[in-house]
């Protein structure tokens, strides 16, 4: 798998501020054995960010873009809007089940307003900007990643993972 990794932090970009959660994502990627491809670090600016994910996505270089950031309260928070407004279609679970998850470790996970997505064959998920909560909520999503990647790349083989309904 090929993903990509997109820190969003005006302070990071502005090199204020050393990116600890884009390097904790990919370090948990590369132990997978998966393919870290491609990784930036930008501010939070709506039209730059839509701008970016858009063109990842559309690439067909990546499978999987994981934003880290922007997903919280703050006014400067638009990882949510820009990921809404680039997806083709919505991935909801993915999302639910990283605040239920997270729920279990802190209330604040109640305040995430990350989102899920399906842009063309690349599926987007937005991680908290913590290195520990974005290392916390990527281990909830890791277990589907591979067949998601199956499904959006219609590999045959993909609906073999289903479970049969005995009758």
């Amino acid at each position: 798998m090929r993903i990509g990794i997109l820190t969003v932090s005006d302070r990071s970009a502005r090199g204020e501020r050393p990116d600890l959660s884009g390097p904790a994502i990919e370090e948990l990627i590369s132990e997978r054995g998966w393919s870290v491809s491609r990784v930036e670090i930008i501010p939070d600016e709506l039209p730059l960010l839509i701008d970016t994910l858009a063109t990842w996505a559309d690439s067909g270089e990546l499978d999987i873009i994981l934003t880290t950031g922007g997903t919280g309260f703050s006014p400067r928070d638009i990882t949510p809007e820009a990921t809404i407004k680039v997806v083709h279609r919505e991935a909801p679970g993915l999302a639910e089940a990283m605040r239920a998850a997270s729920l279990t470790v802190t209330p604040h996970a109640m305040i995430s307003r990350a989102r899920a997505g399906i842009r063309g064959r690349t599926l987007i998920v937005n991680l908290p900007g913590s290195p520990r909560a974005a290392v916390e909520n990527l281990n909830v999503v890791l277990p589907v990643f591979e067949h998601a990647v199956a499904l959006l790349s219609d590999d045959p083989e993909a609906e073999a993972g289903h479970r049969q309904v005995s009758e």
